[in-house]
């Protein structure tokens, strides 16, 4: 089964079940993964682009991107989002979107769609090989971590300087994408990923996608979708970084399983190996 018919065709529905030994198991499995290890980013690999011109055919192509997914989410998918009030309460400074990974494609366009501005997503340097799309993702907002020490350094200082311009950080925390997966996954990493908002003293969203049966059958049974912003949570400056990133982790998850109580429709089976 391909990653195409996994998210954009319906699918014979005794083809829909995944069997997992544990939650870091990932359904989807590409050469570019199953290489995951080497790949590298480009030598000098720019996390900011300097030459103006990038950084307007960056800003002109994030534009095209957002138009285009309005369109692929609320037709495409029928997806109506929920939550985007809570946004008001943090006009004026930078915050961080923390998100279930359901589906690659709508990963991408929809907390483009529910954000206020200018969105920037952690991936996976191996996104970057994807045909088509792979190249573009560093325009649109890809941020790839990096695997030297000077990568690693360098990706740092960009989120930080993404976030001081009062931009938007996307995590998706599972790290794995389990399509249409109805549950929330405990979070590999533990609480690392919750560093960039303590460190910055910045508020948490946490964005939370459902799906459902549509009402007009046009697609088969592929489901549409709801979904959920919740936040601000914000650091405690009176803790230190660590207990502060347990708790704003603990919050974030509690969040996403309250929300993920809102599935009603379950189009792909995950079923857990004895």
């Amino acid at each position: 089964m391909s990653k195409a018919e996994l998210f954009q065709k319906d699918i014979p529905k005794k083809e829909r079940v995944f069997y997992y030994e544990n939650e870091e198991d990932d359904p989807i499995k590409t050469d570019e993964q199953e290489k995951k290890q080497e790949v590298r980013l480009p030598e000098g690999y720019e996390f900011i682009p300097k030459n103006p011109f990038v950084r307007l055919y960056s800003a002109i192509l994030f534009r095209i991107f957002w138009i285009f997914g309005q369109w692929y989410e609320r037709w495409y998918w029928q997806a109506k989002f929920y939550g985007r009030e809570k946004l008001k309460e943090v006009k004026g400074k930078g915050y961080l979107i923390y998100a279930n990974h359901t589906n690659p494609f709508h990963d991408v366009f929809g907390p483009a769609i529910m954000a206020d501005r200018r969105i920037f997503t952690i991936i996976s340097p191996v996104n970057l090989k994807i045909p088509g799309i792979g190249k573009v993702l560093p325009y649109i907002g890809g941020l790839p971590l990096g695997k030297t020490r000077d990568e690693k350094y360098a990706f740092n200082e960009a989120v930080d300087t993404r976030l001081r311009q009062k931009k938007v950080l996307v995590i998706y925390p599972e790290a794995h994408v389990w399509p249409y997966a109805t549950k929330i996954r405990k979070f590999p990493a533990g609480d690392k990923s919750f560093k960039y908002a303590t460190r910055n003293n910045l508020p948490i969203f946490t964005m939370t996608t459902t799906y459902h049966k549509r009402t007009k059958r046009k697609k088969g049974d592929l489901p549409r979708m709801d979904v959920y912003l919740d936040g601000p949570f914000y650091p405690d400056a009176e803790r230190s970084e660590e207990e502060n990133r347990a708790i704003l982790a603990k919050k974030a998850y509690d969040s996403m399983v309250k929300y993920s109580k809102n599935n009603t429709y379950e189009y792909f089976r995950y079923i857990k190996k004895k």
